[in-house]
């Protein structure tokens, strides 16, 4: 680990505070209906937006709802539905593979804890993350690329933190009804404001000044986060 200053729990705390102010949680982006749909949609989502997912569920959806639908569908077949989408064929794969699984290991139900998620084909620790948060309302904090970038943009981590050390530093460092807030609204300041590609990177520092109390604390934890940035003019308290 390197040894930059990171914001401690209280300044962690009013920071993400300020940026659930900005992109409050409404639950994630992709459309499903059942826990099942759920898992697929995350499953598809990887390396590509909610919008394309959405695109191409409705029809992927009607055609093969259930796990059994799915393990008896061609690999064709599914690809087919998920053509728009990128990386179709590995997902196609792993759609039929998951519901194959699914019916062996856990009857066709989608499991409730990481560790089963983990087990079934296509499913890393985010993806589980995110289904328990979103289908079984379990506290959970997913790391996915944009929560990656800012958390190490805003020094709420260490710039080389593995996306596991991300998911542990913020979940030891929030109170745990913050874990779902915080990895959506700060996935949502990623993809809409603190983007990937150049941008003015005060603005998004100037936001969330904007949101967060006048206080030593506060003053503290936006300090920290504005470390690095050589033009500091319109972000300064």
């Amino acid at each position: 680990m390197s040894g930059e200053i990171l914001l401690n729990d209280k300044e962690l705390t009013e920071a993400v505070q300020a940026i659930i102010k900005l992109y409050p949680k409404k639950g994630t982006e992709l459309n499903y209906e059942t826990n099942f749909q759920l898992l697929c949609a995350v499953i598809l989502s990887a390396q590509t937006t909610d919008i394309s997912v959405n695109k191409a569920t409705p029809k992927l959806f009607e055609n093969f709802p259930t796990p059994e639908k799915m393990a008896d569908a061609s690999l064709e077949d599914i690809q087919k539905n998920i053509r728009s989408i990128g990386l179709s064929n590995n997902k196609a794969k792993f759609l039929k593979n998951m519901s194959n699984a699914l019916l062996e290991k856990f009857e066709g139900q989608v499991p409730a804890n990481r560790e089963d998620l983990i087990s079934l084909p296509g499913v890393g620790r985010k993806t589980a993350n995110v289904v328990l948060t979103n289908g079984f309302n379990i506290p959970a904090f997913a790391v996915d690329t944009h929560v990656n970038r800012v958390t190490k943009k805003l020094h709420f981590v260490f710039p080389d933190a593995s996306v596991e050390e991300i998911e542990k530093i913020i979940s030891e460092k929030l109170p745990e009804e913050m874990w779902y807030p915080a990895h959506h609204s700060i996935l949502l300041f990623g993809r809409y404001q603190c983007i990937a590609r150049k941008h003015d990177h005060n603005e998004c520092l100037k936001r969330i000044k904007e949101k967060m109390p006048k206080n030593e604390i506060a003053e503290t934890a936006f300090e920290k986060m504005s470390m690095g940035e050589t033009d500091r003019s319109t972000t300064s308290i």
